[in-house]
């Protein structure tokens, strides 16, 4: 494999093209004509316009970004995360064209794209479910019996869903038929699928996700956990390694049963099995993300290894160069999602022009980022402006580490997740690790940020005033 084409934008591609040229792959860039100017597609050897600014029109183009990589003679295509990733249709061309997709089959996507499909095939090799029903349904009375047999509250939840779109917890039955129009709306609306199906609804969940590998040769591996319970919306915002609640009993139960999904699919290449974990530590299948996790760099921080090395070695086809006894766990990771978003006004884009950016620096401190300083933020995609990602000895120093780094991150023009990544660090909760899914909902309001802001500059001007009268302490004035 001498060149990579990486279908996808910002610190993804970013990320991807530094492994394969420390490789020694060279590499493609695909853009649009909002991105002509974006790092990845300097970093890249060669660059491909696909079209104008929306994805529609751009990264999400397969037939173009095919076409391209015949053109340029491209023995791979890494797709990131996110754009076609997880498209099963794309996979197959890629494959049929004489390319190899740096992911999974694509029968492993059509499968775990299917979170009714995904839920048969692991039931089938004895991993925990959440009790409901096997099937997709559209019918309000099978709901309330459904409902009325597994307890409220129940969880309903499209089929073809993702991202919190198309999903609806139902307190009582009473309220089954609105909530249950509002999951179909919603899901014809985001993937044309109004199919949903109920389940059991999980109290106090913490979401707790397996990374898995897999060669071509039938080795599958576990490589741990992350903990992702820090979301807003149904979207993670901060993510650490390993999770601080899990035994080592209970890691080497939830590992196994993460192999045990992938091998139910035949799976190959890098890949997440997500569990939702109760308030008494039982753990339930809940999908697997058949690609590399936005997360991912936690779980290469506490094992060493280079995730994207290992896709595209697999991808050649070549064996895991370990095994599972040779994996162990060294200290603790920490990632926060640097959104050009504002907290203070329910987590809205913040669109404009990166006045200042300057990203902190040190050891143990990475950041994956795909913007610059005099760069406009677009509206056409997600808004992340980068992963700032920290390692220390244990969590305590990784939770330290992370805001000394957030302290030193300097960013103007935009509004982003940066505060609120420091009100997370400061609460008690997580401090302890007494936490669930529902962090924002329990803790975060506006005003509380704004409090802790207001108390963190208190301390900052109490600290320089006393530094500055200890400091005139020590002034000698000098003798005429």
């Amino acid at each position: 494999m001498k060149k990579i084409l990486v279908a996808n934008r910002g610190e993804i591609a970013l990320r991807v093209m530094r492994t394969a040229r420390k490789m020694g792959i060279s590499t493609v860039a695909v853009y649009s004509e909002a991105d002509r100017h974006a790092p990845h597609v300097r970093f890249a050897d060669e660059a491909v316009l696909l079209g104008p600014a929306p994805s529609s029109q751009s990264y999400l183009r397969g037939e173009k970004i095919i076409e391209a990589a015949k053109r340029l003679g491209v023995d791979g295509i890494h797709p990131g995360y996110g754009f076609l990733s997880e498209n099963a249709g794309f996979a197959r061309k890629v494959q049929e064209a004489g390319i190899a997709f740096i992911g999974p089959n694509p029968g492993s996507i059509e499968v775990m794209g299917s979170k009714l499909a995904a839920k048969e095939a692991a039931k089938k090799f004895n991993v925990p479910m959440v009790p409901g029903i096997e099937e997709a349904i559209t019918d309000v009375n099978m709901a309330k019996e459904i409902g009325r047999r597994v307890g409220y509250p129940i969880l309903i939840k499209a089929s073809a869903g993702g991202g919190g779109k198309g999903m609806r917890i139902v307190e009582r039955e009473e309220d089954t038929q609105e909530q249950m129009e509002r999951a179909i709306s919603e899901a014809v609306s985001a993937f044309g699928d109004g199919a949903v199906f109920i389940e059991k609804y999980v109290t106090g969940p913490r979401h707790v996700e397996v990374q898995v590998m897999a060669d071509t040769h039938g080795n599958t591996v576990y490589l741990f956990e992350r903990e992702c319970s820090i979301q807003r919306r149904h979207q993670k915002v901060v993510e650490e390694a390993p999770s601080a609640i899990l035994t080592p009993e209970m890691r080497k139960a939830m590992g196994e049963a993460a192999v045990r999904v992938a091998k139910s699919c035949d799976y190959v290449g890098a890949g997440t099995v997500e569990f939702l974990v109760d308030s008494a530590r039982n753990f339930y299948f809940l999908e697997m993300n058949t690609r590399l996790q936005v997360e991912h760099p936690v779980t290469e921080m506490i094992t060493g290894l280079d995730l994207v090395e290992w896709q595209i070695r697999v991808a050649r086809g070549e064996r895991l160069g370990f095994t599972q006894d040779d994996l162990q766990i060294h200290g603790h990771a920490l990632e926060l999602r640097v959104y050009a978003e504002d907290p203070l006004n329910n987590f809205l884009p913040s669109v404009g022009k990166l006045e200042k950016y300057r990203i902190p620096v040190g050891p143990g401190i990475r950041v994956d980022g795909g913007f610059e300083e005099g760069m406009d933020v677009p509206i056409y995609y997600d808004p992340m402006l980068a992963k700032l990602v920290v390692h220390g000895s244990s969590r305590a120093e990784a939770i330290q580490k992370m805001k000394e780094a957030i302290a030193a991150y300097e960013v103007e023009g935009v509004a982003t997740t940066l505060p609120f990544g420091r009100f997370v660090l400061d609460h008690p909760a997580f401090v302890s690790a007494d936490f669930d899914t529902h962090f924002v909902q329990h803790y975060y309001t506006p005003e509380k940020l704004v409090d802790s802001q207001k108390a963190g500059a208190e301390i900052a001007a109490l600290l320089g005033l006393r530094l500055h009268l200890e400091n005139r302490k020590k002034l000698v004035v000098p003798a005429r």
